[in-house]
């Protein structure tokens, strides 16, 4: 079962190796963190204040290539967690086709609030039983 969530804060530091994002359970109280890395924060960061670059970037070229290729991005799944890794896919619409791309979460989120509105996020039932 997919649980919907929505970014709930982004911790940025700089003088540490890893970044903070938290997630939220839409309607409920479940909350976890996933750890990223600098470049994924600071591109989710960008996104959620309204901050676009004058050239895109990695995140906006993916989403470009989607939208270029007839893409229609549906939502992204955090569909598990093993050895304290999590993982995610990007469910794409194509031609009548539902397309799942293996991603980092990071990747996967930044991705979702290039969009307007910001694609869902679903995190399976089992990887916030794990994080409980």
């Amino acid at each position: 079962m997919l649980v919907q969530m929505e970014l709930s804060r982004i911790i940025i530091s700089e003088i540490n190796d890893q970044q903070v994002i938290y997630l939220k359970e839409v309607d409920g109280e479940r909350m976890f963190p996933i750890l990223i890395g600098i470049f994924e924060a600071t591109s989710i960061d960008r996104r959620v204040k309204n901050e676009i670059p004058p050239r895109p970037l990695t995140h906006d070229l993916l989403k470009n290539t989607i939208d270029d290729l007839g893409g229609e991005p549906q939502d992204i799944v955090i569909n598990n967690l093993m050895e304290h890794t999590y993982y995610a896919v990007i469910r794409i619409q194509q031609h009548g086709e539902l397309i799942e791309v293996d991603s980092r979460p990071s990747d996967a989120i930044a991705l979702s609030v290039h969009y307007n509105p910001p694609l869902p996020i679903y995190v399976d039932e089992s990887v916030l039983e794990e994080v409980a």
